[in-house]
């Protein structure tokens, strides 16, 4: 992966996670004027979904290249943050709903199962959605790490059973979560299609100027609600409200593909950016390193500042006041969780080996 390219991926994924976080926070009890890009909550999931697909495909390529390795680091990149997101959310939100009853529109109830398939990362199985307390966004990562487990089984298994084991996990979660594999997919694709890589310098502009257009034409036209309005039409509200977090899929597969192309002509063109990219690459890395850790914490962190700073929602000054807090808390949270995560990984790694050489003594596990 090229250096200007990397630097784009990174900050397309901290942009994305601050659309998330606009998203979540555009309540009137927080600020009474809806607040600019404050439609692209579900969009920016999308966009997430195709760069991870992307640099699981890149990093299995190149430095995870044994399943020791590969698990260790994906359960320590997701869990060295959702852990102890599952367990803030529930302080926060017991502290917040008594200073602020009246923003707290989500469930507090259930706390075994709620926690239990928080932890297990099974929220959204078939056609059960268990949201994690206030925390909403929690359920893509549900997604999210499924799709790194069955790339893992079709990667370091025998291929058939490889994927066998992935045909029987895809099963046993149901159809929500693989609804929206092939946008995860497409990342995987972006990587491995050798002739995207031989574009012309005009045919990547194209496709960026080209993709840019068609995500502006895609939001501006309202396709995912008019999309919506046919599926549901077709399938019937109540199958199509099961789907909850998929019910969007097909324009999701659009608008997954206008990103993908976005990525395409990017990587080839990254390199005219270069002093631009170079000039920023500090900061952009310093917030990409705490992205996981604004996604997963922003909605029970805003909830709880704003309840604790009961503020007055005319103008923005609430708004910005409970935002800097969220920022200086995912600073402090993400510092002592997602950037100390090759602690937990480097501890995996070596359990997992010992247990791949006390398994397959022939050979020692090749990390």
């Amino acid at each position: 992966m090229g250096k200007t390219f990397s630097i784009y991926l990174d900050l397309v994924r901290f942009v994305a996670a601050c659309l998330v976080y606009m998203y979540h926070s555009n309540q009137r009890l927080l600020v009474q004027d809806i607040l600019p890009a404050s439609d692209y909550g579900h969009s920016a999931v999308t966009v997430f979904f195709v760069l991870s697909g992307f640099v699981i495909a890149y990093i299995t390529d190149t430095k995870e290249r044994h399943w020791a390795t590969y698990a260790a680091s994906r359960i320590s990149r997701v869990y060295s943050v959702a852990l102890p997101a599952v367990f803030l959310t529930i302080g926060l939100d017991a502290v917040g709903r008594h200073l602020y009853p009246a923003l707290y529109d989500y469930p507090f109830d259930q706390f075994l199962v709620r926690t239990a398939a928080s932890l297990v990362l099974l929220n959204e199985t078939w056609f059960i959605s268990i949201t994690s307390f206030s925390n909403v966004p929690y359920w893509s990562i549900c997604y999210e790490m499924w799709y790194y487990v069955a790339f893992g089984l079709v990667m370091f298994m025998p291929r058939r059973v490889g994927w066998f084991a992935a045909v029987i996990l895809a099963l046993v979660l149901g159809p929500k979560v693989f609804l929206l594999a092939p946008i995860w997919m497409l990342g995987v694709l972006l990587y491995r299609w050798q002739r995207l890589r031989q574009i012309s310098a005009l045919q990547g502009w194209l496709l960026v100027l080209g993709s840019c257009a068609g995500i502006v034409a895609f939001h501006w036209g309202g396709v995912s609600e008019q999309v919506a309005t046919y599926s549901k039409a077709l399938i019937g509200e109540r199958w199509h409200a099961q789907l909850t977090f998929s019910k969007f899929f097909p324009s999701d597969y659009l608008l997954g593909s206008l990103v993908f192309l976005n990525f395409v002509g990017m990587r080839r063109v990254s390199d005219s950016l270069a002093p631009l990219l170079l000039r920023l690459e500090r900061p952009i890395r310093f917030l990409a390193g705490y992205t996981l850790s604004l996604y997963l914490l922003h909605q029970p962190l805003f909830l709880f500042w704003a309840a604790v700073l009961r503020g007055d929602p005319q103008g923005h000054g609430y708004w910005g006041q409970t935002t800097a807090m969220v920022a200086l808390s995912v600073w402090a949270i993400g510092w002592l969780t997602e950037n100390k995560r090759h602690v937990l990984k480097h501890w995996l790694e070596q359990l997992f080996i010992r247990a791949h050489t006390r398994l397959y003594p022939s050979h020692a596990a090749n990390t």
